[in-house]
């Protein structure tokens, strides 16, 4: 098999503990309505009035995506998470929230990326992804060159990623990384660029848990013209 060929991988614990009655209702009646088309599509056919589009790669439980959702009515959220737990979770604050302008996939975010058309988004959020901290799991990490050449292909001329992780080494194995795409530029100017959250940041209780081996470090490129 070719790796063109082959399927996607998504390491990793896809469900973990039961998922609460509540939450499993919602799996059952919110999530279709919700969900994402497995085909290729525009994220415009489906809010034709949103001013952008921003996609949130391993929402975790949906916290920071909701939030950021519930501030912004007028952006188009698409959520990716291959645990369903995190889905669960997610579609309980869509739900508590009333949120009407969230969209997910509950699976690799690289499937949802490969259905998306050029130049479709105007931010991608990573937050605080799966170090794989062992050498010899790092072939495992979401960064890696193909995955940069894909969010490449999809941000818009002056679209921003941003990558945050509480692992140093897994900071400078992304930098090195975003960093070597030409399409890229990083925004820091100095050190607190990379150690202060951005302003319209929204904290998650996973990320105040500091279960990594340092400070978060945050890195926000912009998608050049050219």
């Amino acid at each position: 098999m070719t790796d063109d060929l082959r399927p996607l991988r998504t390491f990793g614990r896809i469900k973990s503990r039961p998922i609460k009655p509540r939450q499993a209702a919602l799996m059952d009646t919110l999530l279709p309505r919700i969900r994402l088309p497995e085909t290729p599509f525009d994220p415009r056919a489906l809010a034709p009035e949103a001013r952008e589009v921003w996609l949130e790669i391993g929402f975790g439980g949906g916290e920071h995506l909701a939030a950021q959702a519930e501030r912004a009515p007028d952006i188009l959220f698409l959520g990716a998470e291959p645990f369903l737990n995190g889905v669960a979770s997610a579609l309980r604050h869509v739900d508590e929230r009333g949120l009407a302008n969230v969209r997910l996939h509950a699976g690799d975010a690289r499937a949802l990326m490969a259905a998306l058309p050029d130049a479709s988004l105007d931010r991608i959020v990573i937050l605080f992804p799966d170090p794989w901290p062992k050498a010899r799991h790092h072939k495992r990490r979401l960064v890696q060159d193909d995955f940069v050449a894909e969010a490449v292909r999809l941000l818009k001329p002056g679209g921003r990623l941003r990558f945050a992780t509480d692992w140093a080494d897994y900071a400078d194995w992304a930098l090195r990384r975003l960093s070597a795409s030409p399409h890229l530029a990083w925004l820091a100017e100095t050190a607190d660029d990379w150690r202060t959250p951005p302003a319209d940041h929204v904290t998650t209780r996973y990320e105040e848990k500091r279960l990594g081996d340092c400070a978060p470090i945050w890195l926000e490129f912009e998608r050049t013209a050219a």
